[in-house]
């Protein structure tokens, strides 16, 4: 219970009301214990509601002011369209500007949004009652025509969209009514509403072509948009949610370098940075006026190996490169302790679909040692593509060459800059890294990440049983059965799938001790990059 509630509870919502009121309009402590005292109240029981007032009073939301912050990607790719979104300042963006007909809270539960309500019967077809008097930023009501345009282009391949992966299992989406919306998927699945409270399904106008004026429902309209520079955005007074957003204005850019921008941070010019490397925390920490804000969840970098060409295209220097992750080592002295263990397969320990029973992958050079031996692939140097824009990745790199030297493999160790390392490397290079944000479900992690034909499909593995699970897991509403298919895949993944996954990372971001209200929220750092309309700053 939050300090205002437990005021409510122990003097009535009216007393309270008028207590926080007069705080509101500059009473301080000693005004507040003088009306309490004059009500009958003893000294003793007086004085602590009167601090309970005042903290209840700091932690009020206050309207105005404007931040600056800051991600740690930045591309001339960056986008405003939902379905082409693909690292943290994309969604960030989307979150500001757009909607979705759900939205997931700290528990990762799907909460309504733009739909006020949804039912099903038998998880195929889905009725979502839209709400009310929502309107665009242009002005234009919110219509089911907006509805199923926004969800059924990420069918289309000609939009490209990263979750067609996810939305091929809708059949159709049809407005059935003034305010109403019927999708009909392919084939069961309870996770739906999971599915479309993640930031590609955000609502846009029927028949947008054109982005980058980013119109949408949400809580910030753009200003500016400058792709791989900046983008401004103002509150949307019109906002659907009452009171909300908080700021009237938030500047977002890109800045590849932590060092530069925790050192933004710690001389003011920045309010709020994401993905604050371990080793810069106690820094953060050290300063008076800035504190962190940790979230763990089941955000990983991984270890890509191709399957269709290079050393990744023999199964056993792909299990050679899993034993030579020394993954307590790197918790240690890479996450300084702000991480999990992970066992080459991306259902983190949080997630109630996670497999315990799996058998920890062990460091062990003796069996790394066989299957090289096994693989053959003579004394070339092998290229690892490495980069900053993939959290650790670099220093991970650098721990696996210095051990691969104990068994006579040169891991060649290629460090590419941050700038363009997603759209010029990753899933390019035979071998290399990856970053993966944390997903809401394990249906979407797998289908996104590991189904043959997904767009993100990092390795190129392809497993006809495991695609096949995959669908039979969506439809299953046992739950014991549920979660032995997702054991089950989680095995597939981690015997035979191409990427190592050794640790599952905390998100680390750091602030102004002036900014409030955030939370965490694990499908990533930044309350699950939705922080704005969340955040204020304390007067």
């Amino acid at each position: 219970m939050n300090e205002s509630k437990k005021l409510q509870a122990l003097i009535g919502p009216q007393e309270s009301m008028r207590v926080m009121n007069a705080m509101q309009t500059g009473a301080k402590r000693r005004d507040v214990l003088a009306m309490l005292m004059a009500g009958g109240m003893q000294a003793t029981l007086a004085g602590s509601l009167a601090g309970l007032a005042g903290v209840a009073h700091a932690q009020t939301p206050r309207r105005g002011g404007r931040i600056r912050v800051a991600g740690a990607t930045a591309a001339i790719n960056d986008t405003l369209d939902p379905a082409k979104q693909s690292n943290q300042s994309d969604y960030i963006r989307g979150s500001m500007f757009y909607n979705g007909l759900t939205v997931l809270d700290g528990s990762l539960t799907p909460r309504p949004a733009l739909a006020e309500e949804f039912t099903t019967r038998d998880a195929t077809t889905w009725v979502f009652k839209l709400r009310k008097g929502v309107q665009f930023h242009d002005g234009k009501p919110l219509v089911p025509a907006d509805v199923v345009f926004s969800l059924m282009r990420h069918k289309d391949p000609a939009t490209a969209s990263k979750a067609k992966a996810l939305a091929d299992q809708i059949e159709d989406v049809k407005a059935t009514g003034p305010n109403e919306v019927t999708i009909r998927l392919t084939a069961p699945n309870a996770d739906l509403p999971v599915i479309l409270g993640t930031f590609h399904f955000h609502i846009v106008k029927d028949g947008t072509t054109d982005f980058n004026a980013g119109i949408g429902t949400g809580p910030y309209k753009v200003k500016e948009f400058k792709p791989g520079v900046r983008s401004i955005a103002v509150r949307n007074d019109a906002y659907w949610k009452p009171g909300r957003p908080y700021l009237d204005e938030i500047e977002y850019v890109g800045i590849g370098d932590e060092g530069a921008r925790v050192n933004a941070l710690l001389s003011g010019d920045l309010d709020l940075v994401g993905s604050v490397n371990p080793r810069s925390v106690q820094r953060v920490r050290d300063s008076a006026g800035h504190a962190i804000f940790e979230t763990q969840a089941g955000q990983y970098t991984d270890l890509v190996m191709r399957r269709e060409g290079g050393p990744g295209s023999n199964p056993d220097f792909v299990l050679a490169m899993k034993y030579l992750f020394d993954r307590e080592q790197m918790k240690r002295s890479i996450a300084l302790g702000h991480a999990v263990v992970a066992n080459d397969q991306p259902i983190d320990p949080t997630n109630r679909f996670y497999f315990a029973g799996l058998p920890q992958r062990a460091f062990d050079l003796d069996k790394a040692k066989f299957h090289l031996q096994k693989a053959n692939l003579g004394s070339a140097p092998i290229p690892v593509v490495a980069s900053p824009a993939a959290l650790y990745s670099v220093e991970m790199a650098l721990v696996m060459q210095q051990t691969a030297q104990k068994l006579g493999l040169n891991l060649d160790v290629k460090r590419m800059p941050a700038d363009g390392y997603w759209s010029n490397h990753w899933m390019k290079s035979p071998v290399g890294f990856g970053n993966v944000n944390p997903r809401p479900s394990a249906d979407t992690l797998f289908t996104q990440f590991f189904k043959s034909d997904a767009a993100w499909n990092e390795s190129g593995w392809k497993n006809e049983k495991f695609d096949q699970l995959l669908v039979a897991a969506r439809a299953e509403t046992d739950d014991t059965k549920r979660r032995k298919m997702y054991a089950d895949m989680q095995v597939l993944v981690h015997e035979q799938g191409g990427i190592g996954i050794p640790l599952f990372l905390a998100s680390i971001d750091g602030h102004s001790k002036k900014l409030k209200g955030l939370s965490p929220i694990p499908v990533g750092g930044l309350m699950g990059y939705a922080f704005a309309e969340h955040v204020w700053l304390e007067a």
